[in-house]
């Protein structure tokens, strides 16, 4: 059995046994939101998924009072055909639940789940899927956020990666209604394959319009060799 079919077969037993479980349906009330939006460049963990070129990006969650969470996101990309002219996969969709919450009145927030990779396409025989299961755990403080990610299959598809993990620590604060300054920095490990080990980092701002639309602007770097600066910026809708 493939490690995508172990994954599907894992987050469809996790459903079955929560359903199993006998949760009152009320646990289960809650809401939807989504947002849609057009960015000059794709960056995932620092790193162009599009060549440097625009994606359209969308996405919907639900949201339960008692809060857990399940959704599905997606993106126009490239960096798997540009790297090999037989591939053809142009899009990334992915399937994400978790459950979020606050550790009492202490004002710490949590948040725990898993997140799949979906890389729909054409691929030459023998080609490692880039198609990845990564589980999460989070924790956040008033303006401070971190968050660890641990892959359950090989990362993106780097043959024996498995395991591989990646830190994110993020500080977004609002320094006046509707302005908010946005700064990260972040490790991804690449277990089995220390020379693709990076680090990453980003500063930037996001203004925000009573209407749902949202424009944002950052510098982006990381420690990779011969990889440029990223300056992005974003135009996007929440509904």
């Amino acid at each position: 059995m493939s490690s995508q079919h172990r994954s599907i077969r894992c987050i469809r037993g996790a459903a079955m046994a929560l359903a199993l479980a006998g949760l009152p349906a009320a646990a289960f009330a809650g809401k939807t939101s989504g947002n849609v939006a057009v960015t000059s460049d794709y960056l995932f963990r620092g790193v162009s998924q599009t060549s440097g070129k625009p994606a359209l990006q969308g996405g919907i969650t639900w949201t339960a009072d008692n809060g857990a969470y399940a959704g599905a996101w997606g993106s126009s990309i490239s960096w798997l055909s540009d790297g090999d002219p037989a591939v053809s996969s142009q899009v990334e969709l992915d399937g994400f639940a978790g459950f979020a919450g606050t550790f009492g009145d202490s004002g710490i927030g949590y948040d725990v789940g898993a997140n799949y990779y979906w890389y729909p396409g054409r691929y030459p025989a023998g080609f490692n899927g880039a198609d990845t299961l990564e589980l999460y755990a989070g924790l956040s403080y008033g303006i401070f956020s971190a968050k660890y990610y641990h892959a359950t299959t090989d990362l993106f598809g780097v043959p024996g990666s498995h395991g591989s993990g990646d830190l994110d620590v993020a500080a977004n604060w609002e320094f006046r209604p509707g302005w908010t300054l946005n700064a990260g920095l972040g490790k991804q490990w690449v277990r089995h394959h220390g020379d693709l080990d990076y680090s990453y980092r980003k500063l930037g701002a996001t203004r925000a319009f009573g209407n749902g639309v949202s424009i944002a602007a950052s510098w982006n770097d990381t420690d990779i060799d011969g990889l440029d600066d990223t300056f992005l910026v974003s135009i996007a809708k929440a509904f």
